[in-house]
């Protein structure tokens, strides 16, 4: 009894929440609003993929969501880049970093893409498919 009680004192005074691991995933699905036409469009991206939006490239880096018993949160790492234009309407050879970071879906603008023409968040983030225990057997 003594023994059960002193693992309920170091259990409550370690101060930790017990916490399941973040599911990683293999694809990030995005929206991307075009400002001057006023469309938005969902795509997913595989990791290590880039997308081409506009003059956009879209690097999806990583993705993970909190596993269902946690509160839900969907986050991923996107390294976003704009190619110029010479003013001719031709690409130039100029390539600038727009973003680079950490995407939240539930909290757009906490982390969010700062360009004149296009939007990009997150939307998800796709998982395996969690296998609960079957208790019925």
């Amino acid at each position: 009894m003594r023994a059960y009680f002193l693992a309920i004192v170091l259990t409550l005074g370690s101060g930790f929440a017990a916490q399941a691991a973040n599911i990683p995933g293999s694809a990030v699905m995005l929206r991307a609003l075009d400002k001057v036409t006023a469309t938005t469009q969902d795509f997913t991206v595989e990791i290590g993929e880039t997308l081409e939006y506009g003059s956009l490239s879209v690097d999806a880096v990583h993705c993970e969501k909190r596993p269902p018993e946690e509160l839900p949160e969907t986050f991923a790492f996107l390294k976003i880049r704009d190619t110029k234009l010479d003013g001719k309407g031709e690409e130039s050879e100029e390539v600038e970093t727009v973003f680079s970071g950490w995407m939240f879906a539930s909290r757009p603008a906490l982390s969010a893409l700062d360009h004149g023409v296009y939007d990009i968040w997150v939307i998800g983030c796709k998982t395996p498919e969690v296998k609960l225990p079957d208790f019925d057997q």
